[in-house]
């Protein structure tokens, strides 16, 4: 069975104006490529402001109008225009956002959940949708300024439960949520990809990621610096860019050694790889050659002149 969602070279930048009459144009997603195929989660980590939001807003076809996008989305195998995005938005492909206001706050969860149906059998289904996560039948008198943070991204599950979604991105689903609670949120995804959906889930928390993730695609000032499996992260030498480990040996289990080299810097060079600042391994040829590919390598591919030489890093 084919990926339900493949994108290939996905570049999104966008135009502005200083003093209203000089166009710039600044690019924040390059190069981008990932998939996602039905029963799997494929989760896309990076820092705040390297460019993960964009994504998602980029498939859904929501992006503003100074934004310019290049290269190729296709979902179930055909291209993914803005115009069929529209279509499929709340049918097929569901989106579960960071924050809450994609609930009507005017309107009461069931009476949203319901989308204007009233008969017996969709009232049951809402029921229904709405127990299974948890939450009981009293919640479709509730506005949305009623609910916990956690209680309102079960709202949005259950909203795609109800029309048997095949494509889910989940948007930085669990800010302020404490680990337990996002660890339930998590465990509802992996549900619906059991089921069957492809679900993109979208990330700073490598931890997170990983207790559920398939493969894992990491970003850094909005490059895909390198794409592997969830079990390659099982120790720092399985994995192939510097960035990568330095996140890696971020993490609580791994010693917690988080330093500049974790954070994600958009812009820190016009050529070369943006991490070259950054990386103890940088090679002269790192600063300069433009438009580095991503390219396979020991099983994962990677965006990186010399993998070997960053593999023998120590943080």
């Amino acid at each position: 069975m084919g990926p339900i969602l493949k994108i290939r070279h996905l570049s999104i930048g966008f135009t502005r104006y200083e003093r209203g009459i000089r166009e710039t144009y600044t690019e924040a997603v390059k190069d981008l490529s990932l998939e996602v195929a039905p029963g799997q989660i494929s989760a896309v980590v990076g820092a705040s402001g390297s460019g993960k939001s964009l994504l998602a807003h980029s498939i859904l076809g929501i992006l503003p109008r100074n934004s310019r996008v290049s290269g190729e989305v296709f979902y179930d195998g055909e291209l993914l225009t803005k115009k069929r995005a529209k279509e499929l938005r709340g049918r097929e492909i569901f989106l579960i956002p960071q924050g809450v206001t994609y609930l009507d706050p005017l309107m009461k969860v069931g009476a949203q959940l319901r989308k204007g149906k009233r008969d017996a059998r969709t009232r049951e289904q809402c029921r229904a949708a709405l127990e299974r996560y948890g939450l009981g039948s009293d919640t479709e008198e509730q506005y949305p300024f009623e609910l916990s943070g956690g209680m309102a991204r079960r709202v949005l599950i259950a909203s795609a439960v109800l029309e048997t979604p095949r494509l889910i991105i989940a948007d930085e689903p669990t800010p302020g949520l404490d680990v337990r609670a996002a660890r339930r949120i998590l465990g509802h995804f992996r549900e619906l990809a059991d089921e069957g959906a492809g679900v993109l889930f979208i990330t700073h928390d490598l931890e997170l990621a990983l207790s559920v993730a398939d493969d894992v695609t990491v970003f850094y000032a909005g490059e895909t610096v390198e794409r592997a499996k969830a079990e390659d992260f099982a120790s720092a030498e399985r994995l192939r860019h510097p960035y990568t480990r330095a996140l890696w040996h971020a993490m609580p289990g791994h010693g917690f050694r988080a330093d500049e080299k974790t954070r994600s810097a958009a812009g820190e060079g016009s050529s070369g790889c943006p991490y070259a600042g950054r990386c103890s391994f940088c090679m002269p040829d790192c600063r300069t050659v433009p438009d580095i590919p991503l390219r396979p390598y020991r099983g994962g591919e990677v965006r990186c002149l010399h993998p070997e030489q960053g593999g023998r890093e120590q943080i």
